[in-house]
């Protein structure tokens, strides 16, 4: 399996080339790819960790963790990517893993809430969060609240972080 390195960084900490890169990337997976027109850069990038994973020097995945209060009460996760030319390479579990993880020592103690694509539920479940609404429509896709509680299920493999 590929390993892709993975950064950690503010907004303001990102190279020009790095965020053209990231948006690029957000772009084409979930408005062109989705079919979903939506304003993707957000207020939300300025009080957000971003996550940008790499194999050889290429965008692989992306995820952005939102600081506590400015979506959720709660820290959130999102924005969580593979780029087509990674796809398949089942980086999703590692880069969520590495989310959580990171999510923990930025904000300990506290729960992680996450709009999540209603047809990624069971590998939402799968690392230890659980559905606490109904399916809603968000930009034209069926969305589930999901909620990873701190500390999380001890048979979860998030937990083992």
């Amino acid at each position: 399996m590929t390993t892709p390195t993975y950064t950690w960084a503010r907004l303001q900490e990102l190279s020009g080339p790095d965020v053209h890169q990231i948006l690029r990337a957000r772009e084409s997976v979930f408005i062109v790819e989705q079919n979903c027109p939506y304003q993707d850069a957000d207020d939300c990038d300025t009080h957000a960790w971003h996550m940008v994973g790499r194999v050889d020097g290429k965008l692989a995945c992306y995820i952005r963790v939102l600081d506590p209060g400015h979506k959720y009460t709660e820290p959130s996760i999102g924005r969580v990517l593979t780029t087509a030319e990674f796809r398949g390479l089942r980086l999703g579990r590692p880069m969520m893993l590495e989310a959580i993880r990171q999510t923990n020592l930025l904000f300990p103690g506290l729960n992680i809430k996450i709009g999540a694509q209603a047809y990624l539920r069971a590998f939402y479940v799968s690392l230890g969060f659980e559905q606490i609404s109904d399916e809603y429509m968000e930009d034209g896709i069926p969305h589930i609240l999901m909620l990873w509680r701190y500390p999380a299920d001890t048979k979860s493999e998030a937990s083992q972080i």
